[in-house]
């Protein structure tokens, strides 16, 4: 006889708890029951993961804020699949980013100097905390994909001459593709595979305040056309290029730049800040051989209240999925009391972390995006390639994978306001039905024989 696994949250005091198909079982038969057909001969993306960036701020806190005890337990529970919710995308910023102690790039030079050779070129900065957290989480989940994205090109290269405000200058076109070889191969020879970049974090964002850069779609085809893929090429380095890296609400931005650069460009990534997931299935459909990724969406103090927070991951996460997405990467993994570390001048934080450390106490705390990303991460693994999954209802959001062991798993949200029955159906398996209250999230796995 099957087993299902299954997880449930209903709740902030009921966050992904194991449930058996017997507590489920739907016990009022006048709730609305719709069924969600899986329909396992329409296939599409093949999944890569879930994760969230070790940005400065939060290498910091997890590295050295918590002590060796709390930070090896934490990391089994972010990475191990079998001890936690197996993690396996990691994104991290390429410098500093909004989440620092302190500006840096991997080529900071006094005024007026200049290094277009690279000479200077370090990663000393990563070495500290970044790199040891790195090789403990693949140590953990061998899996796990590395992804980087700049903030901002060195101030040398700038006109703005600084980490702030400003674009790259032409002259330093070829200097920067260079910036990116030393990078993957900085990262290589500490046994780190970087898997693929970004040429510019948010490029169309230039904020007054913190590490950031102009980069318009026609900037950006000529940098990845002209200069980075030749350079990758050159140095017989297979880390892809992604396209773009901002907002939903500008899929102009990617379509020119993969029509213009073509086979310079593997993919695009997005983030969730603006504009509906529905822009990366229309990005898809015109360019169906590109790859999808959904690289930093956070949550915070704007959605303020619990069930709204919590039911905006899913929700979201659901749709990001149904687009064709290859991942689904959130931003700090850490942050503390006060949503910080942030750099010198950003003013008061508001984003959320996967886990929230303490500073004044070193108590750690797993908050509501911590068990969002678990109920996609531990039913949804590496290489499942995602099916078909239709609901006779809009209120109940469905999305479904089949793992590599063959086992089905299901992420099921009920955005409604009343509770529902849901019939799943599955060709081939007995049919199962569960109760899901008003805004509850369940994600379940079907082993197969």
């Amino acid at each position: 006889m099957r087993e299902l696994e299954l997880y449930y949250s209903s709740g902030e005091s009921s966050l992904f708890v194991r449930k058996t198909e017997e507590q489920l079982q739907p016990q009022d038969s006048a709730a609305v029951e719709v069924a969600v057909r899986l329909d396992e001969s329409v296939s599409y993306q093949v999944m890569d993961g879930f994760g969230a960036s070790f940005t400065d701020s939060a290498a910091y806190l997890i590295h050295q804020v918590l002590t060796e005890e709390q930070r090896s337990f934490l990391m089994k529970n972010l990475f191990d699949s079998e001890e936690g919710i197996g993690l396996s995308v990691l994104r991290n910023p390429m410098g500093a980013s909004d989440y620092a102690r302190f500006i840096y790039s991997y080529d900071d030079l006094p005024e007026g100097e200049t290094d277009p050779e690279m000479r200077r070129f370090s990663i000393r900065h990563d070495e500290a905390d970044v790199i040891p957290l790195l090789k403990e989480a693949l140590s953990l989940n061998p899996s796990i994909k590395l992804f980087g994205s700049p903030w901002s090109a060195p101030g040398w290269m700038k006109t703005s001459g600084s980490m702030i405000g400003g674009e790259l200058k032409r002259e330093y076109y070829e200097a920067y593709a260079n910036y990116f070889v030393r990078y993957v191969e900085a990262y290589a020879k500490q046994g780190l595979s970087i898997y693929a970049v970004t040429p510019q974090n948010e490029p169309l964002y230039v904020p007054g305040h913190y590490p950031g850069m102009l980069m318009t779609a026609e900037m950006q085809t000529e940098f990845v056309k002209d200069y980075l893929k030749p350079a990758f090429v050159k140095h017989g380095l297979s880390t892809k290029i992604l396209a773009y890296d901002h907002n939903w609400d500008r899929p102009d931005y990617p379509l020119s730049v993969l029509k213009e650069a073509a086979e310079a460009v593997d993919g695009v990534a997005w983030h969730w800040y603006g504009g509906e997931a529905s822009a990366q299935g229309q990005v898809k459909e015109t360019f169906p051989e590109k790859e999808v990724h959904f690289t930093e969406g956070s949550g915070g103090e704007w959605i303020p209240a619990f069930e709204p927070a919590f039911s905006n991951v899913m929700r979201t996460g659901i749709e990001i999925l149904r687009n064709h997405s290859q991942s689904l990467v959130l931003w700090n993994m850490a942050l503390d009391e006060q949503n910080g570390p942030t750099v010198p001048g950003f003013g008061r934080s508001t984003c959320r972390g996967i886990v929230t450390v303490n500073q004044q106490t070193r108590e750690l705390e797993y908050t509501l995006d911590y068990y969002a990303l678990a109920h996609f991460s531990m039913v949804i693994r590496p290489g499942a390639v995602r099916i078909s999954a239709e609901a006779g209802e809009a209120a109940v959001r469905s999305v479904a994978f089949r793992n590599t062991d063959d086992s089905i798993g299901v992420v099921l949200f009920n955005d409604g306001e009343e509770a529902r029955t849901v019939a799943l159906e599955l060709k081939g398996t007995e049919g199962t039905r569960f109760r899901l209250e008003p805004k509850s999230a369940l994600s379940l796995r079907i082993p197969r024989a």
